[in-house]
C-alpha cells in the first residue's frame, strides 16, 4: 500500500502527530498503525489522568515548554467535547522541614514556567482539604486537573477517522526494508514513516539507524482504590518529589469521577507489557531487561538498587496505605483493597551515560522520526507536543 505518511503508534502522541500532519499536507495520505484491536489500549488509557500543570520540570525541557501549554489546550478540547473534567487542583505538601527547600524549588521552577501556582500555610492547606497533613505550608497548583483518558482517546481516534486519517487496528509492525514497512497486513510503501510505539519505539528506531546508546526500561504503575464515597478527599495530594528521578511519589489522585485512588508504584517491570501473570511474555524480553536492570544495579548515576527495592515493597497494600497516610488523616487499610488496571511506563534510559532519560526524546531524518521518551506527562503535553514533532518533521523535509 502507498501512503505519504506512516504513524507506528496509536496511543494519544501518535493519534495526535497523525491529525496534525493532515492539517499541515492535506491531501497527503496518513496512514496509522495499531497492534491492539483498539487505539490507546497502553499509556495512553492507562495513565492516571492528571492534567498536569507543569511546575515540577527544568524550565530548559520540553515537558516545562509543552505541559502549561497542553494543559490549556487539552482542557479546551475536553471542554469542546463534553468530556468531564475535575477541576480540583493539587496540593504538594511537605512530611517535615527537610521537603521545605524542594517546595521552594518547585515554586521557582513554577514561576520560571509561568505557572499560576500558590505558596501557603499550613492552615491555608486546610481549607482547601481539611484531611491534608503538612508541615508549617505546602503549595497549591489550581490548574491541575483529572479527566479520564479513555474518554480523551475515544475522542481523539473518533477526529482522526473524520479528519481523514486512516487506522489500521489489529495490525503490528514486523521490520522495515528501505523504503518499504513490512506488517501483519501487508508492506506499506514510499511513505516518511513516524515512530510513536512506546514501549517498542526504540526497537523500532534500531532498525532505521537510530536510538544507538538508548534502550527502553519498563517501570509498572499500580494504584489502589478507596472504597471511600466519591469527593471523601477534595483535592490531589502530592508528596514533594525526588528531582533526580522522574517519579512523583505515592500520592492522592481525584478521578474524574471523584472517587480516589492512591499510587502509583514505579515497579521495574520484567518484561515490556508486563502488566499481570505471564501475559504477553517473551524469553527474550525477560533477558534483555534482566540485564540491562543488572547493568544499573553495578553502575548509574541514580540509585538504581535503591529505587527498585523500595519500589517492589510497594506490591503489598500495607504498604501503599503507610505512605499515604503520611499525606492525609484518617486512611484506612480496609478503605484500599481493590488494585486498578496497572500500567507501564515506557522510560528511556541512555545506556551508555547509564542514566534515566528526564525530558522527551526525538530522533530522525529524511525517513523517518522517532518519539523515544513520551512519558508522563505526555498525555497533558500531548497536543502541542504532537505539533512540535510535526514541525520537526517539516523542518527535515525541506
Amino acid at each position: 500500500m502507498l501512503t505519504d505518511f506512516l504513524i507506528i503508534g496509536g496511543g494519544v502522541i501518535g493519534l495526535n502527530i497523525a491529525r496534525h500532519l493532515r492539517r499541515l499536507y492535506p491531501g497527503a495520505s496518513v496512514q496509522l498503525l495499531e497492534k491492539e484491536l483498539d487505539c490507546g489500549l497502553h499509556a495512553s488509557g492507562r495513565n492516571s489522568g492528571v492534567l498536569h500543570a507543569g511546575f515540577y520540570y527544568s524550565p530548559d525541557s520540553l515537558k516545562a515548554k509543552f505541559t502549561w501549554q497542553g494543559n490549556r489546550l487539552l482542557t479546551e478540547y475536553c471542554e469542546s467535547k463534553g468530556i468531564p473534567l475535575n477541576k480540583c487542583g493539587k496540593l504538594v505538601v511537605a512530611k517535615d522541614q527537610s521537603d521545605h527547600a524542594g517546595l521552594d524549588e518547585l515554586a521557582r521552577r513554577g514561576k520560571l514556567n509561568g505557572i499560576p501556582l500558590e505558596s501557603i500555610s499550613e492552615a491555608e492547606a486546610k481549607t482547601i482539604e481539611p484531611r491534608v497533613k503538612t508541615c508549617e505550608r505546602a503549595l497549591f497548583s489550581p490548574a491541575t486537573s483529572t479527566v479520564d483518558p479513555t474518554l480523551v482517546m475515544e475522542a481523539m481516534k473518533n477526529d482522526a477517522l473524520k479528519e481523514g486519517v486512516q487506522i489500521h487496528c489489529g495490525v503490528r509492525y514486523q521490520r522495515s526494508s528501505q523504503n518499504r514497512v513490512v506488517t501483519t497486513s501487508g508492506v506499506f510503501e514510499g511513505g516518511y514513516v513516524v515512530n510513536a510505539a512506546g514501549l517498542y519505539a526504540d526497537r523500532i528506531a534500531r532498525e532505521f539507524g537510530f536510538s544507538q546508546h538508548y534502550r527502553i526500561l519498563p517501570f509498572k504503575g499500580l494504584y489502589l482504590y478507596s472504597s471511600e464515597p466519591a469527593k471523601a478527599i477534595r483535592t490531589n495530594i502530592y508528596p514533594v518529589p525526588d528531582l533526580k528521578n522522574p517519579f512523583l511519589g505515592v500520592h492522592f489522585t481525584v478521578a474524574a469521577s471523584g472517587k480516589i485512588k492512591i499510587g502509583p508504584t514505579a515497579i521495574p517491570a520484567l518484561w515490556r507489557e508486563h502488566y499481570g501473570g505471564m501475559a504477553n511474555f517473551h524469553w527474550n524480553e525477560l533477558v534483555e531487561v534482566a540485564l540491562r536492570g543488572m547493568g544499573l544495579l553495578v553502575t548509574s548515576n541514580f540509585d538504581f538498587k535503591t529505587l527498585a527495592m523500595r519500589e517492589i515493597t510497594k506490591y503489598s497494600k500495607t504498604t501503599m496505605v503507610s505512605l499515604a497516610s503520611q499525606l492525609a488523616e484518617g486512611i484506612k487499610p480496609e478503605h484500599y483493597q481493590v488494585w486498578g488496571k496497572p500500567g507501564i511506563r515506557a522510560q528511556l534510559v541512555d545506556i551508555k551515560k547509564r542514566k534515566l532519560e528526564m525530558d522527551f526524546v526525538l530522533e530522525g531524518d529524511k525517513r523517518s522520526m522517532h518519539v523515544l521518551n513520551a512519558v508522563s506527562p505526555a498525555f497533558t503535553c500531548s497536543l502541542p507536543f504532537s505539533e512540535y514533532v510535526c514541525q520537526q518533521i517539516t523542518a527535515t523535509l525541506k
